[in-house]
């Protein structure tokens, strides 16, 4: 059963979340073929004070206008 993990950082709709968890079911299905049903990925969301870069977070660079 595969399971893919996927960390992001906060700032993304549900159906882009919804969109990016059935892209890697796809891309898993194709590149190893594993059954559909088995295929497991889990989204985890970080704030982007949490997310670092650099030594900066994200809410930083972010309000830089670097990322």
């Amino acid at each position: 059963m595969p399971l893919i993990q996927v960390t992001l950082a906060k700032g993304r709709t549900p159906e882009q979340l919804r969109a990016l968890g059935q892209a890697l079911t796809d891309a898993a299905e194709q590149a190893i073929g594993a059954k559909r049903e088995t295929i497991r990925v889990v989204i985890t969301e970080c704030e982007p004070e949490h997310w670092f870069a650099g030594g900066e977070t994200l809410a930083e660079l972010r309000a830089a206008g670097k990322r």
